[in-house]
């Protein structure tokens, strides 16, 4: 059996891979890791707005209990709103349920410490360890209690508006909210800071969540940008901690383009600390010359935004994220927010009067091929003739190209990344790579 914990939490298919006994389950021995032992535990839950959400919150929220937690519901918030009302109400831990960008049929856990921080992976081992023990269960006056936190949004609300470093007047933009868990506050929120808010696909029925919308799907809010003749799009995912734009010409901005935007911003307010972003390996070349071009320094670190979130803790620096709009911002989460991403995005808008395809002109994107290649045994990346014919490859393309090999987590695979300054080098540098990988 594999590991329980992935990438981002404990993911699957609702009801079948994820039921409610692995559920109650998971928040149990969370109990056991998370809570100070002898100390009554407080657990904030919540979840997106996808219908099995409702059936796998019962049975959090019952195996919470059952331990002797108390419960505060939130109810349907995003979970970067999830991770702030931890630290906000003092809890020992919080759980989010939520299967992210995933279509509706699937649903997740995401484990929050105190504070609302990401575990480490030595942590979720400890949960997933402690899964295979009988937790006690009190009686009488020492099971848990369950009640709702009836201002959370408010309070979330607030938070991210005291994070505006300019007010969004004369700022016009379509939000889609991918039928998820933000369709309630990010429009708010929008509309609270100074914008003119059109919002779209923020009307979840259980059902629709991702459904044809949102940040994988950027066709649906590039089109109601055009007909609205918005300044901007924003495209949220199904739980908000994420965002990706379009801009009024219709051309797309992705995470690494907001990251080299806000970088350039924070730099010029003084708050980009140690003149440092941080970003994956999988972010695009043209984003680490756009950095170099702008005295900016670029640490690159494994894929997943928890290995962002180490590295911004290790260094105490301000800004970093990933190509998929995954960005986090220290100073004011300790998660990716899409919300607080999309109303620092706009702040820049609204300062400087330019438009969004304008300021993405910071950053060029490199030519990029991925080849994912079949493997019996993923550790052929360290072979000494793959490796001989990456540096090959390496010393002809310079500092205008990029090669990056990578076994998959999840599939016997090795992926094949290579990124150069014309499309035909990098298919052809990838392809030569690909097949000593496969020979």
């Amino acid at each position: 059996m594999g590991r329980l914990f992935g990438t981002d939490g404990v993911r699957g298919l609702a009801n079948a891979d994820l039921t409610p006994e692995l559920a109650m389950s998971i928040a149990q021995a969370a109990v056991g890791v998370l809570a100070r032992p002898g100390t009554p535990a407080t657990v904030v839950v919540g979840r997106d707005p996808r219908a099995s959400g409702e059936m796998l919150e019962a049975a959090v929220c019952a195996g919470l209990t059952s331990v002797g937690a108390d419960v505060v519901r939130v109810g349907v918030l995003p979970t970067p709103a999830v991770a702030y009302l931890i630290g906000a109400t003092g809890a020992a831990f919080g759980i989010m349920l939520s299967a992210s960008h995933n279509p509706m049929p699937d649903n997740g856990v995401k484990l929050f410490a105190a504070g609302g921080e990401k575990l480490s992976d030595d942590t979720e081992n400890a949960v997933e360890a402690a899964m295979t023990g009988t937790p006690a269960r009190p009686t009488g006056a020492g099971i848990g209690r369950v009640t709702d936190l009836t201002d959370g949004a408010d309070r979330y609300i607030e938070h991210l508006l005291s994070s505006l470093p300019h007010r969004l007047d004369g700022v016009h933009i379509v939000v889609d909210c991918a039928n998820g868990a933000a369709s309630h506050v990010a429009p708010e929120v929008y509309r609270r800071a100074g914008a003119t808010v059109t919002a779209i696909c923020a009307e979840p029925d259980g059902h629709n969540i991702n459904d044809g919308c949102g940040s994988t799907h950027l066709d649906v809010v590039r089109a109601a940008v055009a007909e609205h003749g918005a300044d901007l799009g924003i495209a949220h995912d199904g739980d908000a901690d994420r965002c990706l734009a379009v801009a009024a010409d219709g051309s797309d901005v992705d995470g690494d383009q907001i990251m080299a935007i806000l970088a350039v911003a924070m730099k010029e307010a003084g708050t980009l600390a140690n003149n440092t972003l941080v970003a994956t390996v999988m972010s695009n070349l043209g984003l680490h010359q756009a950095m170099r071009d702008n005295d900016i320094d670029l640490l690159t670190t494994a894929v997943g935004d928890r290995y962002v979130l180490e590295e911004l803790g290790r260094g105490s620096h301000s800004l970093g994220g990933e190509q998929s709009g995954h960005i986090v911002l220290p100073a004011h989460a300790t998660t990716g927010d899409g919300l607080l991403t999309a109303l620092q995005l706009m702040a820049r808008l609204a300062a400087t009067g330019k438009p969004l395809a304008e300021l993405a002109t910071i950053m060029r994107h490199a030519p990029q091929v991925l080849i994912n290649v079949p493997v019996t045994d993923k550790s052929i990346v360290n072979s000494p003739i793959v490796r001989q014919r990456v540096a090959d490859h390496e010393a002809v393309l310079g500092d205008d190209g990029r090669i990056l090999l990578r076994p998959s987590g999840t599939e016997p695979l090795v992926r094949v990344m290579v990124e150069a300054a014309t499309a035909e080098q990098a298919q052809g540098v990838a392809e030569d790579i690909a097949a000593a990988v496969s020979a």
